[in-house]
């Protein structure tokens, strides 16, 4: 009996101590937005393996959200108990801005340094990163981390062009003529997503068509009134091109997936969009050959460096968090973003094979290199992003002049400045 009764103890105590193992075993939370066919979502889904095998004593717990999710209301989730140990999440001041301004999230100042980052990445790579006391961007402590760059370009159906006899564009007025001559063929040329990104991006190419340093660096800054120039032109030109036909008129209640639809199943000769499609149209588009030019301006592309990796303010694990950050910046891993038609931003170019990932990541440095990411329209203002895909489906759809869509989008920036 005594026997039975040591044995009785000891499996109590090895069930007790096993139970108390797994009531304190770890959970690592980690969201991103980015679709699984995009070339992120990819390489992330490897890299999330590699670190679930690295830590078989934490469960790992990863959930896909969309874009628009946290767009909404990504600042209400990190300032409860629900948000995950790290995340991605929107750069610009009207995001990742403001939820470090309102101390939602952890400074990663300290993981510079002992990650090593700074070593990976130059002081421009963390322009985004930066954000002051009001949410601006470029000064500061670093608030996140990006892994990936990005940009907006025309994707073209190269098929379909040299069917017409035309090349892709180097200067507005030959975009302009490229469009004519698929417009006189029957073709409408350029599907757009008009109350989703595409439209707004779309807008804010052709701004920068009229746009110098100043105005780029006051605009996203929020350092003076908006000066409405650039955006009358780009809405005048947007007016005339779909009274031209060169964009449907079924795109003011079009979202991009629709409009990049068009063009996969080869019905748009042209799609104006960014670089997260990359992976996504290399392994859907089958039937014609496909490329990208950049949209013709002077100097500014819309783009920046890509979404960053931020660490909520209440998360349980920001060491793991920090080395989650390290595995994606890796050059393992940078080189599969750009062999799965990404665009990494600290890759070894020789170490990516893909032509694809090679060209968008050596079209990235090229406007990196003269300084030319404008960033995105939406950026200087909370809200600004619903605010401007409003008024852009408004020019659409003809229920607002270009001068009456200057005129509010103006009001909305003006407010925000005067009130930083």
């Amino acid at each position: 009996m005594k026997r039975i009764a040591r044995l009785a103890l000891a499996l109590g105590t090895a069930m007790l101590m096993t139970s108390t193992v797994h009531a304190e075993q770890k959970t690592f939370k980690i969201w991103w937005f980015e679709e699984p066919t995009t070339a992120q979502g990819i390489v992330w889904k490897k890299a999330l393996e590699e670190f679930k095998t690295k830590h078989p004593d934490i469960t790992v717990s990863f959930e896909q959200k969309t874009f628009q999710q946290l767009q909404a209301s990504g600042g209400m989730i990190l300032n409860s108990d629900q948000a995950p140990d790290v995340l991605e999440y929107n750069k610009g001041n009207a995001t990742a801005g403001l939820v470090a301004s309102q101390g939602l999230l952890t400074n990663l100042d300290d993981y510079v340094k002992k990650e090593g980052w700074d070593k990976i990445l130059n002081e421009g790579d963390f322009v985004l990163s930066r954000y002051d006391e009001k949410g601006i961007y470029g000064s500061g402590p670093v608030w996140g981390v990006s892994v990936f760059g990005e940009y907006v370009s025309c994707f073209y159906n190269i098929d379909m062009f040299e069917k017409a006899g035309l090349k892709p564009p180097t200067t507005l007025e030959e975009w302009v003529a490229d469009m004519e001559a698929f417009k006189q063929k029957g073709l409408t040329p350029l599907a757009l997503g008009a109350i989703d990104t595409s439209g707004q991006h779309l807008l804010a190419s052709l701004a920068y068509t009229k746009a110098d340093d100043a105005w780029v660096q006051n605009y996203q800054g929020l350092k003076a009134p908006l000066d409405g120039a650039p955006y009358l032109y780009a809405a005048q030109t947007l007016v005339d091109w779909v009274g031209k036909g060169y964009i449907n008129k079924d795109s003011t209640g079009m979202k991009d997936p629709d409009a990049a639809l068009l063009f996969t199943s080869g019905k748009a000769p042209m799609y104006v969009s960014g670089t997260w499609n990359l992976g996504t149209f290399a392994s859907t588009i089958k039937d014609f050959k496909w490329g990208q030019f950049v949209i013709p301006t002077p100097k500014y592309s819309v783009g920046s460096t890509g979404n960053l990796w931020v660490v909520p303010k209440g998360s349980k694990n920001p060491d793991l968090a920090a080395e989650w950050i390290s595995l994606t910046l890796s050059p393992k891993y940078q080189a599969e973003l750009g062999n799965a038609g990404g665009v990494p931003i600290a890759a070894d170019l020789s170490a990516i094979t893909n032509p694809i990932g090679k060209n968008a990541a050596a079209v990235f440095k090229q406007i990196s290199d003269k300084s030319g990411l404008g960033f995105y329209p939406d950026w200087p203002v909370p809200g600004y992003y619903d605010v401007l895909n409003q008024k852009d489906t408004g020019l659409f759809q003809g229920s607002l002049t270009a001068e009456q869509f200057v005129e509010q989008i103006k009001q909305i920036y003006d407010d925000a400045q005067e009130n930083q």
